[in-house]
């Protein structure tokens, strides 16, 4: 791990936030996307929705106009090769490889530490590296609204609109406006809700005033750091240690809680008062299974009710519909079924129905039990 040094690039379309740092966490497996996502190629890394850029680089893309090249990629050791090569115009000082996975508090945490010595006053946005976003300038207008109510000093997260009563994702309650010039939707955050229950997430839906938790939070670097260190004094003490002497990560990093950063501080810091959230306009997905993806694939022309990733030209379909990754090298056929799910690789073969989409993590437990690493 070395410094980070911030670059420029040239001109972009919107006018870079000043002071405003992008951290991009990109770790996981992706368990529910096997075989396509591994932990040694994990989704991130992969262009699952046929653009021509992997998630990781869609996410690069986004950031680039609101930074001015001030993102910083935490990622695992294992895979800091991979996005060295996928985003050749990050300084490599710019890329902090995590000897082993800690969840996104560590992650997020050493981030702050790195940039917050670089930059005291700068306020940093944290946005997972495997997201689908839509309407890029909505979701800078978004952007913006944060980074100016993190200024006031709250820790601040992008509410998503709920679109159905989903009980894959946490919710956010909603509390009074804070009544802020340049942002106008801003509110205060009364509770952060663990995934709920069919039943539970339709109230919300019903009743308002809820926001899916895609876990983007935006907040002055420093502020995260000390709020953290009220709640858990010793992984803020240990992110600042190593960013202070990078020589002690392999020292310090293994001794660090394991913790995802809404335990670690948004939930607490919602009921402290301190957090805000700011509804966003744009399309999220996280593409948490194939079910999920194939909501954003195109249809195949000539082939109604199919959805192809990877080339088209190697499905044929007769009185079939459902989702097909050709990624084996081989023609798929496929003849009389409903709603499957058929991924192909060269290793490794998935059939199933798209309602046993969540499902896919059990396989990938079984492997493991079985000690079939090579495949997980």
């Amino acid at each position: 791990m070395t410094s980070i040094t911030p670059q420029t690039h040239g001109e972009h379309v919107e006018e870079p936030i000043e002071g405003f740092w992008a951290v991009i966490p990109a770790g996981g497996a992706g368990t529910r996307l096997w075989p396509l996502s591994r932990q040694a190629s994990p989704k991130f890394l992969h262009d699952l929705t046929g653009t021509g850029r992997t998630l990781l680089q869609a996410t690069w893309d986004r950031l680039l106009p609101l930074t001015e090249d001030r993102v910083v990629v935490v990622t695992g050791e294992v895979h800091a090769d991979a996005v060295r090569s996928q985003l050749p115009d990050v300084a490599v000082g710019n890329i902090l490889a995590e000897p082993t996975p800690r969840d996104s508090m560590p992650a997020i945490g050493l981030a702050a530490a790195v940039i917050e010595r670089l930059d005291p006053d700068a306020v940093i946005g944290s946005f997972a590296a495997d997201h689908v976003i839509g309407q890029p300038e909505d979701f800078g207008a978004g952007v913006r609204e944060a980074v100016t109510v993190a200024r006031t000093g709250r820790i601040v997260t992008i509410g998503i609109t709920p679109t159905h009563p989903s009980t894959a994702f946490g919710y956010i309650r909603q509390g009074a406006s804070l009544g802020l010039a340049g942002a106008p939707g801003a509110r205060a955050v009364q509770e952060f809700v663990e995934k709920p229950d069919a039943a539970t997430a339709a109230g919300y839906l019903a009743s308002g005033g809820f926001w899916w938790n895609a876990g983007m939070f935006v907040v002055r670097a420093s502020v995260l750091l000390d709020t953290l260190a009220g709640y858990d004094h010793e992984l803020a003490a240990g992110v600042r240690a190593i960013a202070a002497d990078p020589s002690r990560l392999g020292e310090i990093w293994p001794g660090l809680r394991k913790i995802a950063i809404d335990h670690a501080v948004a939930e607490p810091a919602a009921r402290d008062g301190l957090m805000a959230v700011v509804p966003a306009s744009f399309t999220w997905d996280d593409i948490g299974d194939f079910a999920s993806l194939g909501e954003l694939l195109a249809q195949v022309e000539g082939s109604p009710g199919v959805k192809v990733i990877g080339e088209a030209g190697q499905v044929l379909t007769i009185d079939a519909t459902g989702i097909v990754a050709a990624g084996g090298g081989r023609t798929i056929a496929l003849v009389g079924l409903d709603d499957v799910v058929v991924v192909d690789t060269p290793d490794a073969l998935l059939v199933m129905s798209r309602g046993r989409a969540q499902d896919v993590k059990a396989v990938v437990e079984r492997l493991k039990a079985a000690g079939r690493t090579d495949l997980t």
